[in-house]
């Protein structure tokens, strides 16, 4: 099992901005493509953001033009960073490889965002 741990979520107003990271107990960004995904109450869980190993990327097209996923290899890191946040963006986020696997959900942060 791939342990992967999620944080920097919060509370921010419409418009603020957040930066999640999504640490792995491995170096497993080198050999696989890395996505964040939430699932807000009452909602599928669904893809936000993808990388793969080349550094392609591939979004949601709700947050297109408002986040970016980027890692860094020798942290064993994956961020999102957002911008212009939305209170539709309200939801747990979740890291994990593409295609997803059920058993390496962690705990996901909670990014929550008022109006």
């Amino acid at each position: 099992q791939v342990q992967l741990v999620e944080s920097g979520g919060g509370l921010v107003q419409a418009g603020g901005s957040l930066r999640l990271s999504c640490a792995a107990s491995r170096s497993i960004f080198s050999s696989n493509t890395m996505a964040w995904y939430r699932q807000a109450p009452g909602k599928q869980r669904e893809l936000v953001a993808a990388i793969t190993t080349r550094g392609s990327t591939n979004y949601a097209e709700s947050v297109k033009g408002r986040f970016t996923i980027s890692r860094d290899i020798a942290k064993d890191t994956v961020y999102l960073q957002m911008n212009n946040l939305k209170p539709e963006d309200t939801a747990v986020y979740y890291c994990n490889k593409e295609p997803r696997l059920a058993a390496y959900w962690g705990q996901g942060t909670q990014v929550t965002v008022s109006s």
